[in-house]
């Protein structure tokens, strides 16, 4: 099995400098947006294409690090200092000597493939005389495009190492995307010979229809006749669509795109060239619930391919295996694995339902809640407290229930998240809130909790001996047999709720939790 074991990328796009070791299997990429999830897509992409063309499409303007190219106008301008895009790609053993080489950052002897986009010798005049002029523009047009192994030989389009397809579903529906993706597929699954076998058939069928079916036409019509566009914009590759049940794709919802393509990419047919590596970026766009799961089904039963994702999708973020997943941060250049995460707390996340694994992953700094009514007051109570929203503070909210604390936790551990955890004592603050939580005591980790153990127990008998009077006012009337903190505990998010919309203005909120607040906004 072909495989990445890294890619090294220089001055592209988001990243000045950027290195990721590849698992062999399944690759998965979290963060926010602009973090450059993406990018590590398309850089592998475009090398492994190795298509000059293509990349003088795209612009090198809007190739490289736009970091690299300010810096080196608002410094010396010295010709010998112009940024460098480079992206290297690190392959398992292909026992191809046309691989293999010292020609890579590392310089170690091994296999790989890489693209070098640098300044012309031949043009340092032009470039010098370029860059002394007032207010210069940088000198993209004297940029070479160079796709060449780690051995030191150019390759292109034509010649594959490594097959791969990339299913981009922000551009699922347009017609570039599907003929890119249907010729690339056509490519994985023949080789060049036949290709060329395929192209003249095809050539020689259209030569003959236009023979056969146009002869009466064009003797009547004289020295002028009709013929069959023959040219590059004609050809087998460019008419070439992929059909299910007569149905070209293209015609397809995109949710049906998405699925078909990447389930089509993964079927190895008997015969066929193997498709190595599969690139999808954010499958979870435009698929159902029902279809997300029969996707993510299908992508852990592929074992014969490498797979790199980025998502935005707790489903496919967990299911995977988080074990699979790497972080990346819009401030740091260095992905962070999950590789060591414990196993449990894996296994946990590819089970457990409705999971806000992304949501915590993402956060800088996170309150989790054991219900839904903590939930629903935190807010208020922050709010009355600070003068603000807990959003603008990017303090994250999450109630996981409190049997998964200690999973949320383990990611904290690993991740370095700011993480108070608020939870009820349940009559044992020792043994429930001291002792079961002490391999977590850090610097980035409290737990907050009552320390009454007899007569608060819970949030809503704190909230009940700290502000009485609003309870009996809001809880009693009306009833004939509830009191009101009898009510509070069998109705806790109806009466959270009503706390809420009636009387949040006035609610005092126990100390456990203005502590827990306090130090997690500092």
């Amino acid at each position: 099995m072909k495989f990445i074991e890294k890619i090294k990328i220089f001055n592209f796009k988001r990243f000045d400098a950027f290195e990721y070791c590849a698992r062999e299997k399944r690759n998965i990429f979290v963060g926010d947006n602009e973090t450059g999830k993406s990018t590590i897509l398309q850089a592998l992409d475009i090398v492994l294409t190795g298509s000059r063309t293509r990349v003088e499409t795209l612009g090198l303007e809007s190739l490289f690090h736009r970091d690299a190219v300010t810096r080196f106008l608002a410094g010396d301008k010295d010709l010998n200092n112009l940024p460098i895009l480079r992206i290297e790609i690190y392959l398992n053993e292909h026992a191809n000597i046309a691989l293999e080489g010292i020609n890579n950052t590392d310089e170690t002897v091994c296999h790989g493939l890489r693209l070098v986009c640098e300044p012309m010798d031949e043009y340092g005049e032009e470039i010098q005389a370029a860059l002394k002029q007032d207010d210069p523009l940088f000198p993209y047009e004297y940029y070479s495009i160079t796709f060449s192994t780690f051995a030191g030989r150019a390759y292109t389009q034509n010649r594959r190492f490594l097959n791969h397809i990339f299913i981009d579903s922000s551009l699922i529906g347009t017609e570039f995307a599907t003929r890119h993706y249907t010729k690339s597929l056509y490519e994985a699954n023949t080789n060049l010979v036949q290709r060329h076998q395929n192209k003249h058939a095809y050539r020689q069928n259209k030569a003959e229809f236009a023979g056969t079916s146009f002869a009466a036409l064009n003797e009547a019509v004289g020295g002028v006749k009709f013929d069959i566009k023959n040219d590059s914009k004609s050809n087998l590759e460019q008419d070439l669509m992929i059909t299910e049940g007569g149905i070209p794709i293209s015609q397809m919802g995109k949710g049906n795109q998405c699925f078909i393509k990447t389930e089509f990419a993964l079927q190895q047919r008997e015969g066929a060239v193997p498709i190595d590596l599969i690139l999808i970026e954010e499958p979870e766009n435009h698929l159902s619930h029902v279809n997300m799961k029969r996707l993510i089904n299908r992508i852990e039963e592929s074992t014969q391919t490498q797979i790199m994702i980025a998502t935005h999708s707790n489903s496919v973020c967990s299911r995977l295996d988080l074990h699979n997943a790497s972080l990346l941060s819009p401030s740091s250049n260095r992905p962070i694995s999950l590789h060591n995460l414990s196993d449990a707390t894996a296994d946990y996340f590819v089970k457990a339902p409705n999971n806000k694994i992304l949501e915590f992953i993402l956060s800088k700094s996170v309150v989790l809640v054991e219900g839904d009514a903590e939930f629903m007051l935190i807010d208020g109570m922050y709010g009355n407290l600070f003068s603000e929203k807990l959003e603008d503070s990017n303090i994250h909210v999450i109630s996981v229930g409190g049997t998964s604390f200690k999973r949320y936790l383990d990611l904290a551990k690993l991740l370095g998240i700011k993480t108070a955890v608020i939870r009820d004592n349940d009559g044992n603050c020792q043994k429930k809130c001291i002792d079961n939580y002490a391999d977590y005591t850090q610097e980035n980790i409290q737990i907050f909790y009552d320390r009454d153990d007899e007569n608060r127990t819970t949030l809503e008998k704190c909230l009940y001996q700290d502000n009485e009077d609003l309870c009996k006012e809001l809880f009693e009337p009306g009833r004939r047999t509830l009191e009101a903190l009898e009510y509070m505990l069998d109705n806790k998010a109806d009466a959270a709720l009503k706390l809420l919309e009636e009387g949040m203005d006035r609610l005092v909120t126990p100390s456990y939790i203005s502590q827990a607040l306090t130090w997690i906004r500092e």
